[in-house]
């Protein structure tokens, strides 16, 4: 009986709160989604437009982040690229990161604008979708959505992923200024 008591010492210990063997520290992953969730309660609670604009800014920064580091570096020269208008070499670096990264739901945002820019509507729209499954919240995606939409005459459904995207970002620069276009686009009263 003298050899149980250590044994039943030791399991004690580990059944401890904060002991070592009790639970294995959060990944990045988790930590980075815990984080979002936190953003994206203060975004929709931010108490002016400059506060939102800080939030968006971690916000969009954690999105890229959530690549891998040669990703990253993708992202970064497929925005230059798309900035200088060459749009060819920008959805080069895009194709490449969302090959590394194809989790990546910023990745396929910044294809679709590529894709956009480069006026295939419909590859841009195959892009929005995969960002939207990836990342249901991505703001961003919803308002490239919507300008989509506006451009092919379907103000209805621009409304929507503007409302949207304003759900998730109710201080989103011009925002609420494009919803009130749309509804009147959608109700008939703008050409």
């Amino acid at each position: 009986m003298t050899g149980l008591r250590p044994a039943l010492l030791a399991l004690s210990l580990l059944m401890l709160p904060g002991s070592v063997a009790a639970q294995p520290p959060p990944s990045r992953q988790e930590n980075r989604r815990a984080e979002l969730d936190t953003l994206f309660e203060s975004l929709r609670t931010a108490p002016d437009e400059a506060s939102a604009v800080m939030i968006e800014a971690r916000i969009r920064t954690l999105w890229i982040e959530s690549a891998s580091p040669a990703a990253v570096l993708l992202l970064r020269r497929g925005a230059r690229n798309l900035a200088a208008r060459t749009h060819g070499e920008a959805l080069e670096d895009y194709d490449a990161a969302i090959i590394l990264s194809p989790d990546s739901a910023e990745a396929w945002h910044q294809r679709a604008q590529a894709y956009a820019a480069m006026g295939d509507a419909t590859a841009a729209a195959r892009d929005l979708q995969e960002a939207l499954r990836l990342e249901p919240r991505h703001f961003g995606a919803l308002l490239t959505l919507s300008m989509l939409q506006e451009e092919r005459g379907d103000a209805r459904a621009a409304l929507r992923s503007m409302e949207a995207a304003l759900a998730l970002h109710p201080k989103l620069h011009g925002g609420a200024e494009r919803v009130r276009e749309l509804r009147r686009k959608a109700e008939g009263d703008a050409t």
